[in-house]
């Protein structure tokens, strides 16, 4: 693995994880819902919202120098360590509740990925794949994030939380994988074509529409169950996607170290799963709540 490649990875992440918690502090500071698409516009006269913005803007380019020096399937898995930054972020700016099993998850993230670091090696893969197979695969997808968004209507802010948060990690994933043939484009053709590519407007409205469910996802106040589970979805999408479309795998030579590096992927995204699914207390509303006489 390019180890400077999975250093942009990691500090991309650090970015998405600060922009996260700063988008969610300026949510419930301005009393936001997730039941409020419309308040949306209401963030962005906010200086801390922007703030998180900018943090977002750096993690992108971030994460593009990382793509341009590695495969999807590599870099891409990495950024789930969002998560784990996310815990004293949130902690320390918006009052978050960090349980055992936050900290129990994120030592399996922080675990699985050392160890897939160390022995995940591209073999193979092509910088880009014929249209019929992109549109195949954003059939399925934007089927799914339909199905989700449905389902987004019942439950509570957790099931929120993880729902809106899927969904914009689905978008997040495919917007990664196109920026991998958007760049080499860039590279071998230049800007202009890169401008008359479809792959880059598909890419920038699967990041924008992702961006604003992201914000719905936030706004229910859960931020490391929405971050975990954008953190979680994004790199499972890239992944298939990289390995389904761009033909990626991990080198088999010696077989043990593909074997090792799934097990290991495996079990860091179990880690945020299990991040994901301990309960948090909205310490917001726990203030709201009168005292006993």
């Amino acid at each position: 693995m390019d180890e400077l490649a999975a250093l942009l990875a990691l500090v991309a992440a650090i970015c998405f994880a600060l922009a996260a918690t700063l988008w969610q502090r300026a949510s419930l500071s301005l009393g936001l819902s997730a039941g409020q698409p419309q308040a949306f516009v209401r963030l962005l006269g906010s200086g801390v919202w922007l703030l998180g913005l900018a943090a977002q803007t750096a993690g992108v380019l971030l994460q593009a120098a990382a793509l341009d020096r590695g495969r999807v399937a590599i870099i891409q898995p990495l950024l789930v360590t969002a998560v784990v930054w996310a815990m004293p972020l949130g902690y320390f700016l918006t009052g978050q509740v960090i349980t055992r099993r936050h900290v129990l998850g994120a030592v399996l993230v922080v675990a699985g990925l050392a160890v897939f670091a160390s022995v995940g090696d591209p073999a193979a893969g092509v910088d880009d794949a014929p249209a019929s197979d992109w549109a195949m695969a954003f059939l399925v997808l934007g089927a799914i994030c339909v199905g989700l968004l449905l389902f987004s209507r019942r439950g509570g802010s957790d099931s929120k939380a993880a729902v809106f948060g899927a969904v914009a990690g689905i978008l997040y994933g495919i917007s990664a994988t196109l920026m991998k043939p958007v760049l080499e484009n860039l590279h071998a053709e230049g800007a202009v074509a890169v401008l008359e590519s479809w792959e880059l407007w598909v890419m920038a409205i699967g990041g924008l529409v992702g961006f604003y469910i992201q914000q719905l996802s936030l706004a229910t106040g859960k931020l490391v169950t929405s971050v975990a589970t954008v953190s979680v979805v994004n790199p499972v999408v890239s992944v298939l996607l990289g390995a389904l479309v761009l033909q990626e795998r991990l080198d088999r030579d010696p077989p043990w170290h593909a074997v090792v590096a799934v097990g290991a992927l495996a079990v860091a995204l179990l880690g945020a799963v299990v991040a994901a699914s301990a309960s948090e207390d909205d310490t917001t509303s726990e203030a709201a709540q009168p005292a006993p006489a």
